[in-house]
């Protein structure tokens, strides 16, 4: 999966420029990044590759319950006439 880029130095600064001391903003850069990359997000074309197999497998599915369906019919068909 991809994943977005995350910008720690841009994250700082902006931590910085609200009063948290540079340490703290440099651990709390650390942590999220951290964070960031160890969730495994879904991206839009990872949702899309996953409907798609699921379009076709669903497709697949409808084929083989149609057969089946026939078969019974032909099967009770037979036996009443």
């Amino acid at each position: 999966m991809a994943h977005a880029a995350f910008d720690t130095l841009e994250f700082v600064d902006e931590l910085e420029k609200s009063g948290i001391p540079e340490k703290q903003a440099r651990a709390l850069a650390a942590a999220v990044r951290k964070a960031h990359e160890s969730s495994d997000l879904a991206t839009k074309a990872d949702l899309r590759e996953l409907e798609l197999r699921l379009s076709g497998e669903m497709k697949l599915l409808k084929w083989i319950l149609g057969f089946i369906a026939a078969g019974v019919a032909s099967l009770v068909l037979k036996a009443f006439f």
